[in-house]
C-alpha cells in the first residue's frame, strides 16, 4: 500500500509541476484581457504578483514531491 501511495504522490507532484509551468506560459496571454477591465486596471501589479506567486508555489510544491520520491 505504501508503494502505491508513493506513486500517487509522484503523479501528483508531476501534475503540480506541469500546472505551475502552465501558469507561467498563460500569464502573458491573460494580463491584456485583465487590463481591458477598468475595475482591475488599478490593481494590475498586485494581480501579476499573485499569478507569479501561484506559479512559483505550484512549481516548488511539485518539485518537492518529485524530489522526495526519488530521494527515497
Amino acid at each position: 500500500m505504501a508503494n502505491n501511495n508513493n506513486k500517487i504522490q509522484l503523479i501528483w507532484g508531476i501534475a503540480l509541476f506541469i500546472a505551475g509551468i502552465g501558469v507561467f506560459f498563460r500569464i502573458p496571454q491573460i494580463i491584456p484581457q485583465i487590463e481591458s477591465i477598468k475595475y482591475f486596471s488599478s490593481v494590475l501589479p498586485f494581480i501579476k504578483i499573485c499569478f507569479y506567486l501561484m506559479g512559483i508555489m505550484l512549481v516548488c510544491g511539485g518539485g518537492k514531491k518529485i524530489y522526495l520520491y526519488f530521494k527515497k
